[in-house]
C-alpha cells in the first residue's frame, strides 16, 4: 500500500472503530429492561463514582425547614444534617432530561478514555430512545416519582426529632440526578454557615453504586472548596442493624400479616435491589454480606414475638445480559409458585421511600406473576417513609454521631453501645476502594443457547466477525459498504 494511502486508511479506522464502540454502547443498553429501578430507571451499570452535575440546573434551596438566622446554637456550632439520595423525575417532561443526567455519568456508560468525547452526546441519543418506554412506568403511578417530596417529608420529621432531643439542626436533601442535586444542597449549606455536617445516605445498607456514588461526588466537591475543606463533617455509611430500624421493620411485616386469613402460612419474601455480580465479588462491594445479615437481625426481633414464618430472600431489578446477584426475584416467585406457597408478603428491603420500583415494579408486575404462578393471596410492606421509630432512630444515630455527643442531654444516649460506623468521607472511600479503581467487568461463565451469558457470548463473536469485515473493507477496498458507497465518502 502506497505511504500516502496510510492517513486515509487510519482515519476510516478510526471511525469504524467510533461506530463499533457505539454498536456496542447502544446494543447493551437496549438489551436492558424498561422498567426504572433504584435510580428510578435501569443503566446499563449501577451507578457510581460520579464526579460532577451533568445537567445544567438552577440552584434550589431545599424547603424542608426553618430559616436558620433563629436557629439556636450549641456553642459556636451550626449543626448541619445531609440526607443522600438519587433522585428521580417529578413529572413526565423531566423524564428525559433526567436520563441524560444519569447516561452522561461516564460510570454507567463506560467508554474508553480515547471516546470520552462522546460521552454526552450518546447520552443524549440513549436518553432520547429510552424516555417513551420510562415515561409509561411514570405515567401509571401518576405521572412522577414521588421521591422528592417522600425524601423532603423525611428530611422535616428527622429535623422535628433532632429538635425535640434537643439538637437543633438544619436537614438537608441532596440527590444526584434530579432537583434538588446534592451541589445545591451544599452551597445552601455554605449560605447557612453550617460548621459541622452529619452526612445521612438513605440507604439502609451500603453500597458502593449508591451511597459510595454520592460520598465520591462529595469527596471532589470537599477538594475543590475551600470552606468545605475547614468544615467539620462526619458520615454514617450504613445503618441497617441499628434497633430502631429492625424494630420498625418488624412492626410494618407484624401489621401487614394480620391482613391474612392464616398469618402463619405466609411466606415472607424480602426483595433487595440487585448490583451485577462482580460488584461484590471482584470489587469488594459489601452489600450482599450486609442485605444478608439486615435481613437474619429482622426475623430474629420477629421470632421474639413468636412470629416464626418461613421467608426468603431475593434480588429484583437486573438489568442487561451481565449475571447479577442471585436468586433473582421474579425467578424466585415462579418457584415459590410451584412448590405450593399460597401466601406472598413482599417486603422491599433495601428502600425506605415509596418509588417506581415499588409501586410499578413490584406491585404491579411481582404481583401478577406471583398470581399467575399460582400464589393466591399477596400482600406487601410498604416502605419506612415517615414511620415515627424509624425516624427517632435516625436522629439518635445523628446525635450519635456528634463530637460532642457526651455534652448533650439525651436520655441514656451514653449507656447503649452505638452501632454507627462512623468516618469521614475520605476514609470511607479509602476502606470500600482505597486504589481508586474502575469496577472490573463481570465475570461471566461460557452458556450455550438462548440464556444471558449465551447472548453475550454470542454478541462478542458477531462483533469480531463485523471488526474483521470493516478490517478488510478498508484494506482491500471491496466489500459491501464501498458496494453501498459509504466508506468512499471518506475519501
Amino acid at each position: 500500500m502506497p505511504l500516502r494511502h496510510l492517513p486515509l486508511l487510519l482515519a476510516r479506522i478510526t471511525v469504524l472503530l467510533l461506530a463499533s464502540v457505539l454498536v456496542l454502547v447502544i446494543s447493551s443498553l437496549l438489551l436492558g429492561r424498561s422498567t426504572s429501578g433504584w435510580f428510578e430507571t435501569q443503566p446499563l451499570v449501577a451507578e457510581q463514582l460520579v464526579k460532577r452535575r451533568l445537567f445544567p440546573v438552577e440552584a434550589l434551596a431545599t424547603p424542608t425547614v426553618q430559616d436558620f438566622s433563629d436557629t439556636p446554637l450549641i456553642g459556636d456550632d451550626k449543626i448541619g444534617v445531609l440526607l443522600l439520595n438519587l433522585g428521580g423525575p417529578e413529572t413526565l417532561e423531566d423524564v428525559q432530561p433526567f436520563l441524560f443526567n444519569l447516561f452522561a455519568d461516564p460510570d454507567i456508560i463506560r467508554l474508553p478514555r480515547l471516546f470520552s468525547f462522546l460521552q454526552k452526546p450518546l447520552a443524549k441519543f440513549v436518553s432520547v430512545l429510552r424516555a417513551p418506554k420510562s415515561k409509561e412506568g411514570y405515567a401509571s403511578i401518576g405521572g412522577g416519582s414521588p421521591l422528592r417530596r417522600i425524601t423532603d417529608a423525611q428530611a422535616e420529621e428527622l429535623r422535628k426529632s433532632l429538635w425535640a432531643k434537643n439538637v437543633p439542626a438544619k436537614v438537608y436533601v441532596g440527590m444526584r440526578y434530579w432537583h434538588p442535586f446534592t451541589e445545591e444542597a451544599i452551597e445552601q449549606i455554605k449560605r447557612d454557615g453550617i460548621t459541622k455536617l452529619v452526612v445521612l445516605p438513605l440507604y439502609p445498607q451500603f453500597s458502593i453504586s449508591t451511597s459510595g456514588s454520592s460520598l465520591r461526588l462529595l469527596e471532589s466537591i470537599f477538594r475543590e472548596d475551600e470552606y468545605l475543606v475547614k468544615m467539620q463533617h462526619t458520615v454514617i455509611p450504613s445503618w441497617y442493624q441499628r434497633e430502631g430500624y429492625i424494630n420498625a421493620m418488624a412492626n410494618l411485616i407484624e401489621k401487614e400479616m394480620k391482613g391474612f386469613d392464616c398469618p402463619e402460612k405466609v411466606m415472607i419474601f424480602f426483595s433487595a435491589h440487585g448490583v451485577p455480580l462482580a460488584y461484590v465479588e471482584e470489587a469488594g462491594d459489601p452489600y450482599k454480606a450486609e442485605m444478608e445479615e439486615c435481613v437474619d437481625l429482622i426475623m430474629e426481633e420477629l421470632e421474639k414475638r413468636k412470629i416464626t414464618n418461613a421467608y426468603t430472600l431475593a434480588y429484583q431489578s437486573r438489568v442487561g445480559p451481565v449475571e447479577w446477584l442471585k436468586p433473582y426475584t421474579d425467578e424466585t416467585i415462579v418457584e415459590l409458585g410451584k412448590k405450593g406457597v399460597k401466601s406472598l408478603l413482599a417486603v422491599p428491603i433495601s428502600f425506605v421511600s415509596e418509588h417506581i420500583e415499588t409501586l410499578e415494579e413490584i406491585d404491579v408486575e411481582y404481583k401478577e406473576l406471583a398470581l399467575n404462578s399460582g400464589i393466591e393471596k399477596w400482600g406487601r410492606v410498604p416502605a419506612l417513609g415517615t414511620e415515627p421509630t424509624f425516624i427517632s432512630d435516625l436522629a439518635d444515630a445523628v446525635i450519635e454521631s456528634l463530637p460532642y455527643v457526651g455534652a448533650m442531654a439525651v436520655s441514656n444516649l451514653e449507656a447503649r453501645q452505638s452501632l454507627v460506623p462512623l468516618g469521614s468521607v475520605e476514609e470511607l472511600l479509602a476502606a470500600y476502594d482505597s486504589q481508586r479503581r474502575e469496577l472490573p467487568p463481570p465475570v461471566i461463565v461460557w452458556e450455550w443457547g438462548w440464556t444471558k451469558s449465551a447472548e453475550t457470548w454470542n454478541g462478542r463473536a458477531a462483533m469480531l466477525a463485523v471488526l474483521l469485515l470493516l478490517f478488510l473493507e478498508v484494506t482491500t477496498g471491496e466489500g459491501f459498504l464501498h458496494q453501498w458507497g459509504i466508506l468512499p465518502l471518506f475519501r
